[in-house]
């Protein structure tokens, strides 16, 4: 058995939570070289585990934002993992790049991820930032970190529409304000628009 294996078969008793995954990865970025860790995640990636798949997502996280090849492997191939755990792993690794370059920085990144056809890339940004006004930058703005969300308020998958609903939910409890304004302009006979609004303006209301 190499060593990949009994990695594997380590991770395959995580069975709830994922802080076990993160710990794991992190133990072995802070032992082992950039070319090592970025061989084992492309090792990880390739298992039917999707434990495996979790902290190889993890592992390349730490190094998207040197790697235009790593960061582009998230977005073009983890975003189209099937277990929806693996894509929450996607939002922590958009946002650890975000971090890493500084959040104005990214802002590129952001809005080109927004954008994109995949529905688990788009929200990889909008719950991957959550909760935006406490990252760096958004702090400053929360005004485009609300105009930024609101951009995928009709979303045409669910998934995204929730993850945008919530994340104004949580803005609005430090900027009920400005989260209230935007929301006075939507269009709430839009089924879909309804269905986000719905979840946005939970504090807003009381």
């Amino acid at each position: 058995m190499n060593s990949t294996e009994k990695i594997i078969n380590k991770l395959k008793l995580v069975k709830d939570g994922f802080k076990p995954i993160r710990q794991e990865a992190q133990v072995y970025i802070s032992s082992h070289s950039q070319e090592e860790c970025l061989n084992l995640a492309y090792q990880l990636y390739t298992s039917t585990i999707y434990q495996a798949r979790m902290m190889a997502t993890l592992i390349m996280a730490s190094f998207a934002s040197r790697d235009p090849k790593v960061f582009a492997f998230l977005r073009n191939t983890v975003s189209k993992d099937p277990d929806w755990r693996t894509q929450e792993m996607l939002a922590m690794a958009f946002n650890q790049y975000c971090q890493d370059i500084g959040y104005e920085k990214a802002i590129t990144d952001i809005k080109d991820w927004l954008k994109d056809k995949n529905h688990n890339v788009r929200r990889a940004v909008t719950e991957g930032l959550r909760i935006w006004t406490h990252r760096d930058y958004f702090k400053q703005h929360p005004d485009l970190a609300i105009a930024l969300l609101s951009s995928l308020k009709n979303d045409e998958h669910e998934y995204v529409r929730k993850s945008v609903g919530n994340a104004l939910r949580d803005i609005s409890r430090f900027h009920k304000e400005l989260v209230a304004r935007e929301l006075s302009t939507w269009d709430k006979t839009d089924k879909k628009i309804t269905y986000t609004y719905t979840r946005a303006c939970k504090f807003i209301k009381n």
